[in-house]
């Protein structure tokens, strides 16, 4: 089951960096908004962009595209565990309706204007993270249990072909012979030694 691990592993990366994400917010909720009774447009317009970023790397995740399916394919007795995880995703939904339709870039001059921006910032986050603890403590064990050897293989065949294709879709940075360059290759060429690793693995 090397496959399922290293696959988990991945998995379980790209939830921590998004954890990391949606506690910063929270952080900045409690600390510079919260209790106030007005806020600048450029305040609530940097916090919606924040959330708008946050959903949508929330809703293209590898688990949403590639191992939830994989669930629901080999166990319908995982079905409703799925469905109450679609359910905190619609709640996170929910929240950013308010936050960019309802309230958008505009300044909030009213204690209650403030409160609402406030609450539907923190149903994000605490819906976004009870969905992130639920998927690690729950999903990842069921997933374990029910995918066989053959679907995990697919699975990380699936998530390299994915990361490969968003690698190419990177604009080229220019070849600068500067310090930051040098470090960004770096980075690079780290990140492209673990994905071959990987695929190592998998061919093992």
């Amino acid at each position: 089951m090397l496959t399922a691990t290293y696959t988990l592993v991945a998995l379980s990366v790209e939830q921590a960096n998004i954890r990391k994400q949606v506690q910063t917010l929270q952080k900045l909720l409690h600390s510079a908004f919260a209790h106030q009774n007005a806020l600048a447009a450029g305040q609530v317009g940097a916090a919606c962009e924040m959330v708008k970023r946050l959903y949508e790397n929330c809703h293209w995740r590898k688990i949403d595209m590639f191992l939830a399916p994989a669930i629901r394919k080999a166990s319908p007795a995982a079905e409703r565990l799925l469905l109450d995880l679609e359910e905190l995703g619609r709640a996170a939904a929910d929240a950013v309706g308010v936050l960019v339709v309802r309230l958008g870039v505009t300044a909030l001059d009213t204690y209650a204007g403030v409160a609402q921006f406030c609450a539907a910032l923190d149903a994000f986050c605490s819906a976004t993270l009870k969905r992130l603890e639920r998927e690690e403590k729950e999903l990842f064990p069921v997933a374990r249990a029910v995918i066989s050897g053959e679907a995990w293989f697919s699975i990380a065949n699936e998530m390299l072909v994915h990361d490969a294709y968003e690698q190419d879709r990177k604009p080229s940075r220019p070849a600068i012979g500067t310090a930051g360059y040098g470090q960004e290759r770096g980075v690079a060429r780290t990140e492209d030694a673990g994905r071959r690793r990987f695929a190592t693995h998998l061919a093992h």
